[in-house]
C-alpha cells in the first residue's frame, strides 16, 4: 500500500505541537516525551503483573464480528497475572482493549502525567491495551473522534494510519467504525478490494517510551510485533462537527447497530460487509 513514514521528532514544545501537528491534523511520533515518568522506567509485563495480577481482565480474539456479541462486548477473561503468563509463552490472538486499568489500580495513576502539550485531555478515561506477538487489531477508527496520544511499553508495534479523508478508499462498513475485518492491510488482496490502491496513510514502528500522536477520526490499524502494551490518553474534538459525529456514534449509532443485531441476527452483520463492497466499488465505478 502507499504509506508514508510518520514523522519522528525527540521532542517538542507545546506550541509547535499545536501549530505544526494538532491545528493541520498531521500524526508524529514524540520519542522522548515521557523520559522523565516513572512509568518510564518502571513499566513493563512483569511489574503490571506484579501490581495488578488479582485483577480480572476482559480478553477479545480477532474471530470476525458476528451478531453472538454487542458492541465491544469481550470474548472471555482471565487473571492479569495468568494473561500475562500467557503473553510470555509465545503468540496468543487474545488481547485485552479499552480497559480502564488506571481506575481498577489507582497505584498506576502515580507513575504518568497528563502532558502539557495543549490538548484538553479527558482524565477520566485513560486507557490501557495489551497483545500477544503477532496480535492485530483492525482498521478502525474511535467512536469518540479523539484527539489520541499512544503511548507504547515493553516491545514493538507496528501502527498503520489513514487520515479521515481516505475512509471512501477503506471499505467501510456501514453504521460501524471499521472497515472490512478481512483486509490484510499488511498485505492487501487488489483483487477482492481494489480500491485499496487508491488509499494513502502512513506507518510507523513504536518502541518502549515512545508516543503516538493521532488526530480526531484517523483510521488506525495496530499490529504487535512482541508482547507488550500501550496506554492512549485522549483529549476532546476540536470542532463541533466532529464533536457532534461522536454524540452521534454514541448515542445513536452503536445502540442502533446492537439492536439490529439483536432481531437480524448473522444477517445484518452479513449485509453491511456485502454493502462495504458494493458502496465502495458504486462511489468508484467499479463492477465486479
Amino acid at each position: 500500500m502507499k504509506l508514508e513514514p510518520i514523522p519522528r521528532i525527540r521532542n517538542i514544545s507545546k506550541e509547535a505541537f499545536k501549530r505544526d501537528f494538532v491545528q493541520p491534523q498531521k500524526p508524529v511520533v514524540i520519542e522522548r516525551l515521557i523520559e522523565d515518568w516513572p512509568a518510564y522506567h518502571k513499566w513493563d509485563l512483569n511489574y503490571v503483573s506484579r501490581i495488578a495480577g488479582d485483577r480480572k481482565v476482559p480478553l477479545y480474539d480477532d474471530r470476525p464480528i458476528s451478531s453472538e456479541y454487542k458492541f465491544n462486548q469481550a470474548h472471555a477473561e482471565m487473571k492479569m497475572a495468568d494473561y500475562i503468563e500467557l503473553l510470555k509463552k509465545g503468540p496468543t490472538n487474545y488481547r485485552i482493549f479499552l480497559y480502564n486499568l488506571m481506575k481498577e489500580v489507582p497505584a498506576f495513576q502515580d507513575d504518568f502525567q497528563f502532558p502539557d502539550i495543549g490538548l484538553r485531555f479527558l482524565k477520566q478515561l485513560p486507557m490501557l491495551f495489551f497483545g500477544g506477538e503477532n496480535s492485530r487489531v483492525f482498521m478502525h477508527y474511535d467512536i469518540d473522534y479523539a484527539n489520541i496520544l499512544h503511548f507504547h511499553f515493553h516491545g514493538k508495534k507496528q501502527c498503520i494510519l489513514f487520515p479521515p479523508g481516505q475512509s471512501e478508499n477503506l471499505y467501510k462498513v456501514p453504521h460501524a467504525l471499521i472497515s472490512r475485518e478481512d483486509i490484510d492491510f499488511n498485505e492487501p488482496d487488489y483483487e477482492k478490494f481494489p480500491v485499496l490502491k487508491k488509499a494513502r496513510g502512513y506507518i510507523t514502528e513504536l518502541n518502549h517510551g515512545e508516543c503516538l500522536y493521532m488526530p480526531e477520526g484517523y483510521w488506525h490499524q495496530m499490529t504487535y510485533l512482541s508482547p507488550g502494551f500501550s496506554m492512549s490518553l485522549r483529549a476532546t474534538p476540536r470542532t463541533l462537527t466532529n464533536f457532534s459525529k461522536a454524540v452521534y456514534n454514541l448515542i445513536f449509532m452503536r445502540h442502533f447497530d446492537n439492536y439490529m443485531r439483536k432481531i437480524r441476527g448473522q444477517k445484518w452483520i452479513d449485509y453491511k460487509n456485502e454493502q462495504a463492497v458494493k458502496r465502495t466499488h458504486k462511489k468508484h465505478d467499479i463492477s465486479l
